[in-house]
């Protein structure tokens, strides 16, 4: 562990104390090869290893987009926060609570958008924009539990997708990852931004 530790985004103990590595009781076959262990009260853990590895895989693909050419979504409630502020701090476009239906696909709609990546915060809540994207055949990527299925995901990413500290340390983590490979940072000391600001307690 201590050699890859050390090449974490985040110390483990972020990532143990967040939650992050927490999954449910269900797993689906996708999400197994992400699952560490099965704990004695039935709740399936994700491996943070895998989990940071994935974290990083999504800053790189998201980095070579401009801020206006990503969307976030996320219909789960836990995601608000977290979204707004990445969208605040970063410039991307976010859609926090319901998908209106038809916005990446009917350009007649006044609010018709048009992106070339998607982050949706959970497959099955917002997995209207994930069916509207595929037609489009724009990328997405998910944060995924271990209850979740991967189609027409481009990547997943696992990790808790409901708690809010969870999500809120993924955001943080992947906001200042996103602003230093697109140079507006130059360094991390420079993310004046804290967990906090991106979680509610």
């Amino acid at each position: 562990m201590g050699e890859e530790e050390a090449n974490f985004l985040v110390p483990t103990d972020a990532y143990l104390k967040s939650g992050i590595h927490i999954g449910t009781k269900f797993r689906t076959k996708y999400m197994e090869q992400f699952i560490y262990k099965t704990r004695s009260d039935g709740l399936s853990v994700l491996n943070v290893q895998k989990i940071d590895e994935r974290i990083r895989l999504l800053s790189n693909f998201m980095s070579q987009f401009a801020p206006e050419d990503v969307l976030i979504v996320s219909r789960r409630e836990n995601g608000w926060k977290p979204v707004k502020v990445f969208g605040k701090v970063t410039g991307v476009k976010i859609v926090a609570g319901r998908y209106p239906p038809g916005i990446l696909t009917n350009s007649n709609l006044k609010n018709f958008m048009e992106t070339k990546f998607i982050l949706v915060t959970d497959s099955w809540p917002d997995r209207n924009v994930v069916m509207d994207a595929q037609k489009k055949g724009i990328p997405v990527v998910a944060l995924c539990d271990t209850n979740n299925q991967s189609n027409y995901i481009d990547l997943v990413v696992p990790c808790n997708n409901k708690g809010k500290k969870s999500l809120g340390l993924l955001f943080w983590i992947v906001a200042r990852e996103y602003m230093l490979k697109r140079g507006i940072i130059a360094s991390a000391e420079e993310f004046k931004y804290t967990v906090d600001d991106f979680s509610d307690e």
